[in-house]
This record gives C-alpha cells, sequence and structure tokens, in this order.
C-alpha cells in the first residue's frame, strides 16, 4: 500500500485555522465546507485536531464534530480535550474512527487503554509536540504551551507502552513554515519504536512527503499549510495533490 498523506485539520470554536510554529493563526474556513471539498477530492483520511479545547479546559464540541461526520465520507480521526472515556464514547458514536490524545497522555495515562480496551489499539493516536530548546528537544502538551520535559524518542516509546497504535508526530519549530519536515527527529522516533508514525509540521511541497517516508522512515505524511493554502504567501485553497503526483513519489 501507498503511504497515507493526512490533511491535518486545525479547529478554533466552530471554524477552521492554520498556525505558524503554534502561534499566530489565519482562518481557513468553514469545517463543513471544507469537508466537501476533501470529498469531492477523494482524499482517504482527515484528522481534526481542536486546538483550544484543552487549553481552555472545554470538552469537545460534539455537536459540530456530528456536523463533520453527517459531511465526510473518508475515517476521520479527532483530538482536543478528550478527558475520559465517555468523551471517547460519544466521539466514536458519531461516526469517528481514532482519538488522538496529547496532554492527557501525561494527566490521564489509562485513558489509553481504556479506550483501546474499547476500540482497538489501532483507534488511539498519540500526539507528540515536540520543540527545539537550546540543543535539546522536548515535548510538549496543551497546544504547546507546556514543557513537558520530556525527551520525545523516549516519550515515543513510553506512548507505544502504554498501548497506542499510532503517533502523530509534530515539529513546532517547523510547523506552518513550508520549510519541510525534521527528517532527523524523525528518523529517531521511527527507529525508536515498531508502531507507524505519521510525520508532520513543514511539509511545502511533494518532495517533502518523500523524504518523510523515504529517508525517515514515516508511515504516513500530515500535511497543513499544504492542503489550506495556494502557495505560501497567498490565500486560502483547499485542495489536495494530485493521485498521480502522490503515486510519482513512490515509483
Amino acid at each position: 500500500m501507498e503511504p497515507r498523506v493526512i490533511p491535518i485539520l486545525l479547529l478554533q470554536d466552530e471554524s477552521l485555522v492554520k498556525t505558524t510554529r503554534f502561534g499566530r493563526f489565519t482562518y481557513v474556513g468553514d469545517p463543513c465546507n471544507t469537508c466537501r471539498i476533501f470529498n469531492e477530492l477523494e482524499v482517504d483520511e482527515l484528522l481534526f485536531l481542536d486546538i483550544r479545547a484543552t487549553r481552555q479546559q472545554q470538552s469537545p464540541n460534539f455537536s459540530l464534530l456530528r456536523d463533520i461526520a453527517g459531511e465526510c465520507f473518508m475515517p476521520l480521526g479527532y483530538g482536543g480535550g478528550i478527558q475520559h472515556l465517555d468523551h471517547a464514547k460519544e466521539i466514536f458514536d458519531i461516526g469517528f474512527e481514532k482519538i488522538s490524545l496529547n496532554s492527557a497522555l501525561f494527566r490521564t495515562p489509562q485513558l489509553v487503554d481504556q479506550i483501546a480496551s474499547y476500540f482497538g489499539s489501532q483507534a488511539v493516536i498519540a500526539s507528540i509536540d515536540v520543540k527545539q530548546l537550546g540543543s535539546k528537544k522536548s515535548v510538549h502538551s496543551n497546544s504547546g504551551q507546556t514543557n513537558e520535559y520530556h525527551d520525545p524518542v523516549l516519550w515515543a516509546r513510553e506512548v507505544e507502552a502504554l498501548g497506542v497504535g499510532e503517533i502523530l508526530l509534530t515539529s513546532i519549530d517547523r510547523e506552518g513554515t513550508w520549510q519541510g519536515l525534521d527528517l532527523d527527529l524523525i528518523s529517531q522516533v521511527t527507529s525508536a519504536v515498531s508502531i507507524p508514525v505519521i510525520a508532520h509540521g513543514g511539509v511545502g511541497a511533494l518532495q517533502h512527503i518523500r523524504e518523510g517516508v523515504r529517508d525517515a522512515g514515516a508511515s504516513a505524511v500530515g500535511l497543513g499549510n499544504m492542503v489550506v493554502f495556494q502557495k505560501p504567501g497567498m490565500g486560502v485553497l483547499v485542495h489536495y495533490p494530485e493521485r498521480s503526483s502522490l503515486k510519482a513519489l513512490w515509483q
């Protein structure tokens, strides 16, 4: 099978936004309208992340998630504000197939086993956000606001041991920059774990997708800017790479 190329869509309140290094954001549009476009483009999978829910100690916006699930014809994942098993159950009942956990991995690590026991490990994604601090990289939570003082490679091994089925690995320093993935970080993590890793943060060209998979060992690549903007410095345009272009990456 060809590696997955997954749009990573950021929710803020009831809108889609795109951030740069987890900071300054640009309004992208309405989530449901965006889903309709991705339906037409036959995208294989979407992952929605609410970047305010945990920071503001809010529960997931279930009403919005129902609207999204009602529009989308592809597998869906969601992360943000998930604090206990009942939250996860409701999200799965709505029609989502994967749950992404970030801050909860530090606060309530037992939640991984609880969700996996009901829905299987493949339904749980560990979201690991990494920031360069001096000569070292450190894992952050709470939408990048809290330094957890964990080495990303060691933390990846820990969350794998908790029972997650997949890792979403995001470079905060590269996110929204179009400058390419942090291949060194990705290589270190993929070499340390046996579960799939979604490389995310910095993709700005098709070649970056190839590098994340072929050079760094990722199983999938997450796209942000590249699927919501025309080009660097230009306006919003929801799109997706041509299938033929993606296929050519692996030939």
